[in-house]
């Protein structure tokens, strides 16, 4: 097998610093782990210029296009690392699954409104990646075998030449407005009520959207978001005409290394305290929530299905049930599912087997993604969708694209939601859809 080289750079704690060198180019993208704020994230992954460029168009299956996903990565060969280097990506696609693309993996009504005309699915094919590490404390840019020489070089002058900072600004031209009334919201949550007291499902997740006209640089606005709320699956990815995908995720989809799976649901939410008493108060009161607790279980045996369909039967295991984590606006109650691919199974196939998350449909899931397309007016593009790489060696890593903007067509777009149950207060679930975005829209209201 051929082996990738490695070029060290200095380290940079803070990955903004390298992407403004590469932010103009075509296809550039930023997986960023929200170092040095975040405590959990450890790798920064960024590139530009991708050997191919892969959408998947309106009619096509997500089947077709997941293998030709499968056939570009063989294109680009297997690679290898060089002996002692612990990185997730060594060559391959990195891009974007909206939401919608599981109207390409399951029959779906057509009900909400498509106003955004966001492809649901994009992906670049990168032979080369600038990595940084923050556990080691090292920046490398990490080049395929495919990759010419000449770009190598070019590649290497280019960020060894420092950093020109271009001064840029973005601002809304008015305030972040939500789509829905409150009384509309209400009445959404009351037909939710009612499909589940009638056992057509148990729990669905709900969403409302919120824009505002925009005018300048979204990759301003991403700058001043993570310093805002810095999160372990954030990402930036440009997209054509201006546009940008800007998400600010705690959330883990599924992430495969050498051939073992994880998925991290986050299904409970109670706000930031104003002191640390109350703050304190707030999380006790999240891990005692026996609602809480039931919703998020609910979705850890619903995962445990969807991993169950790829994984070796018997792999599949919940080490981790009802941990809290904390973000600077929220404190979530977070499970781990992990399990094995099975032998004739890869992580494209995992994909297709379990996407669009469980956190964010409810469950049974396919019910309940009819529901939310009967109930909510717009279709939800990017939001809740997934922020994806996969590299030639198989390894794969995705988000949970929450807490995530589109900006596109001159509008910034962003949405907030939770799990409805039974004994939801729709009141209650409204502030908590407020309370997910609050930091966001005054972020960007703020500019």
């Amino acid at each position: 097998m051929s082996t990738c080289s490695v070029h060290p750079l200095p380290y940079r704690a803070n990955p903004a610093e390298f992407f403004a060198v590469i932010r103009h180019a075509p296809g550039a993208v930023l997986l960023d782990s929200g170092r040095p704020a975040a405590e959990r994230g450890r790798y920064d992954l960024l590139s530009a210029w991708p050997q191919a460029t892969l959408t998947v168009s309106p009619d096509e299956s997500g089947g077709d296009f997941l293998q030709r996903l499968r056939e570009n990565l063989a294109q680009l060969g297997e690679a290898d690392l060089p002996a002692g280097y612990e990185l997730p990506f060594a060559g391959g696609l990195i891009g974007y699954l909206s939401y919608d693309f599981g109207r390409h993996l399951e029959q779906m009504p057509h009900l909400a409104v498509d106003d955004l005309h966001l492809p649901d699915a994009r992906f670049g094919l990168y032979a080369w990646a600038l990595i940084s590490d923050h556990q080691a404390q090292t920046s490398q840019l990490v080049f395929h075998p495919a990759l010419a020489d000449s770009e190598r070089q070019r590649l290497i002058a280019l960020f060894s030449a420092g950093i020109v900072d271009t001064p840029a600004t973005f601002k809304l031209n008015g305030p972040m407005a939500p789509d829905l009334t409150a009384d509309a919201y209400r009445q959404a949550i009351v037909r939710i009520q009612d499909y589940i007291q009638a056992g057509d499902c148990y729990q669905v997740n709900f969403a409302q959207r919120f824009r505002a006209p925009c005018i300048g640089d979204p990759w301003v606005a991403y700058c001043a978001l993570r310093e805002a709320c810095p999160t372990p699956f954030s990402g930036f990815q440009s997209l054509p005409d201006d546009g940008a995908v800007l998400s600010l995720s705690p959330e883990r989809f599924v992430h495969v290394s050498e051939r073992r799976v994880e998925t991290r649901p986050i299904k409970g939410t109670r706000p930031r305290g104003l002191t640390p008493e109350e703050d304190a108060a707030n999380a006790a009161e999240l891990l005692a929530s026996p609602k809480d607790r039931a919703e998020n279980l609910m979705i850890v045996d619903l995962l445990r299905n969807d991993l169950g369909r790829t994984c070796r039967t018997g792999s599949v295991s919940v080490p981790e049930l009802f941990s809290l984590e904390s973000y600077p606006n929220v404190h979530h109650l977070v499970s781990s599912v992990i399990g094995e691919l099975a032998d004739d199974k890869d992580a494209l196939d995992l994909i297709a087997g379990s996407f669009p998350g469980g956190s964010i449909t409810g469950a049974p899931k396919i019910r309940a993604m009819q529901i939310i397309d009967e109930l909510e007016p717009t279709r939800r593009g990017l939001y809740c969708g997934s922020l994806v790489y996969l590299d030639v060696r198989g390894e794969m890593d995705s988000s949970i694209a929450i807490r995530s903007l589109l900006v596109k067509d001159g509008q910034v777009c962003c949405w907030g939601g939770g799990g409805i149950v039974a004994d939801s207060q729709w009141e209650a679930e409204y502030q908590e859809s407020l309370t997910k975005v609050r930091v966001l829209l005054h972020t960007l209201e703020g500019l």
